[in-house]
């Protein structure tokens, strides 16, 4: 009984850090990290300071995504 309960609630904190991570944008660099290592072992990956300036300035650019009028 309590090994369930405690495997629930390990769960449900691994779905909730997950659901924060979303959020924040942790996963998109993960993903961008993953993909460029897999298209090329070589290649030189942005830095997160260089991914999340990149990511802004393309939000921005673009109103659909959100981006600033003024």
């Amino acid at each position: 009984m309590m090994a369930t309960a405690l495997g629930l609630l390990r769960r449900a904190g691994s779905r909730a850090w997950w659901y924060v991570r979303e959020l924040n944008g942790e996963h998109a660099y993960d993903r961008y990290v993953a993909h460029a290592r897999s298209h090329d072992p070589h290649v030189r990956v942005l830095s997160r300071r260089e991914f999340e300036n990149r990511r802004v300035d393309r939000r921005d650019a673009d109103p659909r995504e959100g981006g600033r009028c003024c």
